[in-house]
């Protein structure tokens, strides 16, 4: 399993991205999942429906399944942010590639996503001090502040960004962290 994690401020065009490189993989034969981290408070249940009302009555998880789909639904106790490992090992472990939207602060491999013009709110970009970022994805015209050494790739060009994951997939191998910690002990 591949994993990446596409990193960037709120408004980069992170979602916009995902959502444009997951067909050009799939168009390739390979199984994509994805895992969204969002700061807001969400909702896919409807209300009055049967998984809604399991929930609201109390129920830790709701599992809803048919022969097309399945969800899980987890209330947790109190806000906890998520751990994107533990995330990543509820998936099916057969798919090819993971990407991951957010998690700008993971130890998890990156690509930055870079708005259209650079950040005048004083956040400065990621890839100078996280050595987890391997590339940089920005819009034509953007330049980069400071320069790099890093890859930097088309944001309107998924197709592109795309074929350099594949052509890096190595860079992209997911071993969890549980398994590295007990290479190194034993």
């Amino acid at each position: 399993m591949q994993v990446v994690c596409f990193a960037g401020y709120s408004g980069s065009g992170k979602t916009t991205l995902v959502e444009q490189v997951i067909p050009v993989l799939i168009a390739q034969g390979l199984r994509v999942s994805v895992i969204k981290h969002t700061h807001h408070r969400f909702d896919i249940d409807t209300p009055g429906k049967d998984t809604w009302r399991h929930r609201k009555a109390g129920a830790y998880e709701v599992l809803a399944a048919s022969d097309q789909r399945m969800v899980l639904m987890r209330e947790l106790p109190w806000p906890q942010e998520p751990d994107v490992h533990a995330l990543i090992a509820q998936l099916d472990s057969s798919v090819d590639w993971v990407l991951v939207e957010g998690f700008k602060d993971c130890d998890l491999p990156k690509l930055e996503v870079l708005a259209s013009a650079p950040a005048t709110d004083g956040r400065p970009p990621l890839y100078p001090q996280d050595g987890y970022v391997q590339a940089v994805v920005r819009s034509a015209g953007h330049y980069l502040s400071p320069a790099t050494d890093l890859p930097v790739l088309p944001r309107d060009e998924p197709m592109t960004v795309a074929q350099w994951l594949l052509a890096h997939a190595d860079r992209f191998g997911y071993t969890p962290p549980c398994v590295l910690a007990n290479e190194m002990a034993g």
